[in-house]
């Protein structure tokens, strides 16, 4: 742990219990491999215990760690210090969330906003059978792969600015999840689904900015997905407008 580089980090501290939101100030060690958790969890270990924020896997895998680095949405276990010297560093929670404690943030409408889009396989023919297959060819795979790297990190939900404004639009990661299972040729839930994001809150409200896609750690293009859903949803309403007779797909 021996360094004769040291860097600052300004850290976003908020104890609700205990005043009103500050910045305090650390002075940790400088190594050219660590990143900014490493950094957090260096005042958490050796400074101040008291500091809260999330993380688990350490690998860019699990998505809990996504804070506010220099006003930027990042996964801190992939944000390098060397990145970012001479510092100092700050980090904040991810914007757009209530905050509970520090770099904690509360993810309850999140969660909330992507069970409404049934993020998982539908099958309206589903008798129970565990034991059953079925089968996709690599080019059906294709159609909807890259929206399948979601790691619901929210940073998209952080770096959009409808978010900001609009409590009640679903967001990035939502609507760009439903427009993955949407596109499975396996799944039997897309009515359900167009039903919720076809709504005001839905796919509408993207003014498409395309910061979301920006700051995507796996990019999955969220940006994209929502213009997909958008086409698709255009069609059906000129397909309904022209051919009343004709059923949604």
């Amino acid at each position: 742990m021996v360094s004769e580089t040291t860097i600052q980090l300004e850290v976003f501290r908020y104890r609700p219990d205990n005043g009103g939101p500050t910045f305090q100030s650390y002075e940790v060690p400088y190594h050219d491999d660590w990143v900014v958790l490493d950094a957090l969890n260096y005042v958490k270990n050796y400074i101040d215990g008291s500091l809260s924020f999330r993380w688990s896997c350490r690998m860019g895998v699990c998505g809990s760690c996504g804070m506010q680095v220099n006003g930027e949405p990042a996964l801190t276990c992939a944000a390098f210090v060397r990145d970012h010297m001479p510092g100092p560093i700050r980090v904040e929670p991810l914007v757009n969330f209530p905050v509970e404690r520090d770099l904690v943030v509360d993810i309850n409408g999140f969660m909330e906003k992507l069970d409404h889009v049934k993020p998982y396989l539908v099958r309206e023919d589903d008798d129970g059978d565990l034991s059953a297959e079925f089968m996709q060819t690599p080019t059906q795979l294709d159609r909807y792969k890259q929206f399948s790297m979601c790691i619901n990190c929210m940073l998209c939900y952080a770096a959009c600015p409808v978010i900001g404004r609009v409590d009640e639009f679903i967001g990035p990661a939502a609507l760009a999840l439903a427009q993955r299972y949407n596109l499975d040729s396996r799944d039997q839930g897309k009515q359900m689904r167009q039903d919720v994001i076809f709504q005001n809150e839905g796919i509408w409200e993207c003014t498409f900015v395309g910061e979301c896609s920006e700051v995507c750690p796996k990019h999955v293009d969220p940006a994209g997905a929502i213009q997909q859903a958008k086409l698709e949803g255009a069609f059906d309403y000129y397909k309904r407008l022209l051919t009343p007779w004709a059923r949604r797909s």
